[in-house]
């Protein structure tokens, strides 16, 4: 039975952060401080061993005294903006400024790409008469990261997490989806590549396909089998 709706989830769905060397460099650039190689190789290798990347590598291990506020980071901005310069603080850096820079540089549009088979897939479901909803765990407004990339004109809503105060996988955030879409739980698929919290959806009686958050380049097509349910 093809869908009424579809959702989508955000990092690791439709879009994938660019890679970590691109992001250092990047926020090294915008404040001035290009880094030395050896000191960039240290620096890049510790920011990811604790997930200062939105998007990126999740850390290792969160520090007793941070958990909390990185468990719930994605319900304000506040919190995820303060959970992320919790977690690079950890590093040290040549300039205390980079850490600013790094957290502001993972909500330009340009260090998002999309899947290669996003365009087609969103096409295809517009055309069939799909509704499309985006739900992201979230900090910031990604809807410029879709208008920059020409995907914003397929979405018929974008159900954020920091904007309602509610995360994945509350069930509370996918029927908020479903109600505003206009369908039911069980006309509705959601796709996302976190089996916790996208699967959250499963508890309203929706369908859910995973895919895995692979870089770009390795993953060319593994949205295309939601094709398979549009007749």
């Amino acid at each position: 039975m093809t869908p009424k709706c579809t959702l989508f989830d955000f990092s690791g769905t439709l879009f994938r952060a660019e890679p970590a060397d691109q992001w250092l460099r990047a926020a090294a650039d915008a404040v001035g401080q290009p880094l030395a190689p050896a000191e960039f190789a240290r620096c890049l290798t510790e920011l990811q061993e604790v997930g200062a990347q939105p998007g990126g590598t999740p850390p290792r291990e969160v520090p007793a005294h941070l958990a909390d506020g990185w468990r719930t980071r994605d319900l304000s901005g506040a919190r995820h903006r303060a959970a992320y310069l919790a977690q690079s603080r950890q590093v040290r850096l040549p300039h205390e400024d980079l850490h600013e820079a790094l957290y502001a540089r993972h909500k330009e549009p340009s260090a998002w790409a999309p899947y290669p088979d996003a365009a087609e897939v969103l096409t295809a479901l517009r055309e069939h008469g799909v509704r499309i909803g985006v739900v992201s765990n979230i900090g910031w407004d990604l809807r410029p990261v879709f208008r920059a990339h020409g995907l914003d004109t397929y979405v018929d809503a974008y159900l954020l997490s920091f904007e309602h105060g509610i995360q994945k996988p509350d069930p509370a955030l996918f029927q908020l989806a479903c109600a505003t879409l206009g369908c039911c739980a069980p006309e509705t698929v959601m796709v996302g590549d976190n089996r916790r919290a996208d699967g959250g959806a499963a508890a309203l009686g929706c369908r859910v396909h995973f895919v895995d958050p692979l870089p770009v380049a390795e993953r060319p097509d593994s949205l295309r089998p939601l094709l398979d349910l549009l007749n």
